[in-house]
């Protein structure tokens, strides 16, 4: 079972296994196991006779070679401290001054104990002792045992000093570690983010722009037949009409877009226009109107009392546009369109049929002819981005194309709307 991640339970973490090995000899190290050689020196030079007799060369020998293996305290801290037992055990069993072979052996376990796992330590401490008390009773010197124990003491006090060390730099090393986490975390998250809203502006330009060019072709186109059928006979009310009509869609383009660049320049939603939502709905199927096309909308008031959240309602509203300009472009102008918007238990179900208009087969409105399309998976995508679901397909047997999505009323927490970045993430 993994510990949630904080410094706590990293540190327990970290406590439960050594660190790693293989650090390199550096100069420090060489300077102390120098430092300590003539410390142990100086100190069975001026020794007194009570404390053990002068070294011999072999004395000499065990205690130099006691302090320099420090070199390697940090490469191999358990065996250095092995190696130094191996040189003092001779060393006290000599009888030659006692004190001097105690600064290395201190460092050394010191050592041991920052390098850790703990019950290794304590393993290694117990059995120091225990091996003293042993070798002081099997030879007959009980008496001097209770002094043993009492300099034993320092021996504790540098191994607990060593996990104290040990815990500090581990918990040092486990805050370091989550602030480290939690800064990929964020990075992660702003690079997520940026890529959600990369996507949601996309959608949105799509949307917007292939509605708005496809009713001004199918406008232009109407303006251009009336003008060349009959100019002797122009219908100047008809031309008008289309010129209007092209007129108010540019206008209503201008303005969405400029909404949705603002996202660009200013990075958040403040003093923005609404999203657009189910009241938009009648706007769109004018505007498709307009053009030629024959929009029958109905929004039931089931919808309107089912109250959708505004990202939600933007979905329907983007989901509805799409499937007219499909509609309009690959059915034709004439096309008839039915689109619907209900309620259907506590989701919001939009669907929008045509019958196909005897332009077009149904089924290149799955990108077979156009490869590069983005228009039906766009809407899977606006669907999916509140938790709901979209199935587009052509109307066999009958001729036309059908567009059924269900919109849950509140976006779902696995899939929620996009929030606005700063315009800097964008760049």
């Amino acid at each position: 079972m993994q510990l949630p991640r904080n410094p706590v339970n990293t540190l327990v973490q970290r406590s439960l296994r050594p660190q790693q090995r293989g650090a390199p000899v550096t100069r420090r190290d060489v300077v102390l196991a120098v430092v300590i050689c003539a410390v142990q020196t100086a100190m069975a030079l001026t020794a007194s006779p009570a404390g053990g007799r002068f070294p011999t060369v072999l004395g000499w020998a065990l205690l130099t070679c006691s302090g320099a293996l420090l070199v390697f305290r940090r490469r191999a801290p358990w065996l250095t401290i092995l190696g130094i037992l191996v040189c003092v055990g001779p060393y006290h069993a000599q009888d030659f001054s006692h004190l001097a072979a105690v600064p290395a052996a201190l460092i050394g376990l010191y050592s041991m104990a920052v390098a850790g796992p703990p019950l290794r330590s304590l393993v290694t401490l117990c059995t120091i002792v225990g091996f003293m008390v042993t070798v002081m009773s099997s030879t007959g010197r009980t008496h001097e045992l209770s002094d043993m124990l009492r300099s034993s003491g320092w021996i504790v006090v540098c191994v607990l000093f060593g996990e104290t060390v040990r815990i500090h730099r581990d918990y040092l090393a486990a805050v370091v570690e989550r602030a480290e986490r939690a800064e990929r975390t964020r990075e992660e998250e702003a690079a997520r983010r940026v890529a959600q809203e990369r996507l949601r502006i996309a959608r949105d330009l799509h949307d917007l722009l292939a509605h708005s060019i496809t009713l001004i072709g199918v406008q232009t186109s109407v303006a251009a037949h009336v003008l060349v059928a009959d100019p002797e006979r122009l219908d100047r009310e008809a031309v008008a009409k289309a010129l209007e009509g092209i007129s108010d869609t540019c206008r209503g383009a201008r303005a969405e877009l400029r909404t949705t660049l603002e996202v660009l320049r200013a990075g958040d939603a403040e003093g923005m226009e609404p999203l657009p939502g189910l009241s938009g709905l009648p706007d769109l199927a004018r505007a498709a109107c307009d053009a030629g096309a024959h929009v029958e909308l109905s929004v039931s008031d089931s919808a309107h009392v089912l109250a959708p959240a505004p990202a939600v309602g933007a979905a329907a509203y983007r989901i509805v546009q799409e499937a007219l300009t499909n509609a309009v472009r690959h059915a034709g102008a004439s096309v008839c369109v039915r689109a619907r918007v209900e309620a259907a238990g506590g989701a919001l179900r939009v669907s929008v049929v045509d019958d196909g208009g005897g332009a077009a087969p149904a089924d290149e409105r799955e990108g077979t002819s156009s490869p590069g399309g983005f228009g039906i998976a766009g809407m899977r995508e606006r669907a999916r981005s509140v938790g709901g679901s979209l199935e587009a397909g052509p109307r066999a047997p009958r001729p036309g194309f059908a567009v059924t999505a269900l919109l849950p009323a509140r976006p779902s927490a696995a899939a929620p709307a996009s929030a606005a970045v700063p315009r800097e993430a964008l760049s």
